[in-house]
């Protein structure tokens, strides 16, 4: 299992930056994938941004330029650095773990998300 907690939200002015952070309870280099969702309001969950454990990075198109993920292994802990923050940004940030068993089952674990308001 992992858990995750998830800090950093909070209200911001067009734009502007916000750093998320993502603490996990295990290593994080053992975890195969970890990433950022969003979820606003009658909205789908989106992917933002991901890591693998090898270091391997994604991000969407619609964030690309604006949003970078980053870790640090020491403190098993992820980043998502967000830029030229827009209203449209604003939703709740969901960290996501993706692990895999001995036998190739896939596991997700999601933290209790952090709001972000972009607003004047």
């Amino acid at each position: 299992q992992v858990q995750l907690v998830e800090s950093g939200g909070g209200l911001v002015q067009p734009g502007g930056s916000l750093r998320l952070s993502c603490a996990a309870s295990r290593s994080i280099l053992s975890i195969y994938k970890m990433g950022w969702y969003r979820q606003a309001p009658g909205a789908q969950r989106d992917m933002v941004a991901s890591i693998s454990a090898g270091g391997r990075t994604n991000v969407p198109d619609s964030v690309k330029g604006r949003f970078t993920i980053s870790r640090d292994s020491a403190k098993n802990t992820i980043y998502l650095q967000m830029n030229s923050l827009k209203p449209e940004d604003t939703a709740v940030y969901y960290c996501n773990a993706e692990t895999l068993s001995g036998l190739g089952q896939r596991y997700n674990y999601w933290g209790q998300g952090t709001q972000v308001t972009v607003s004047s």
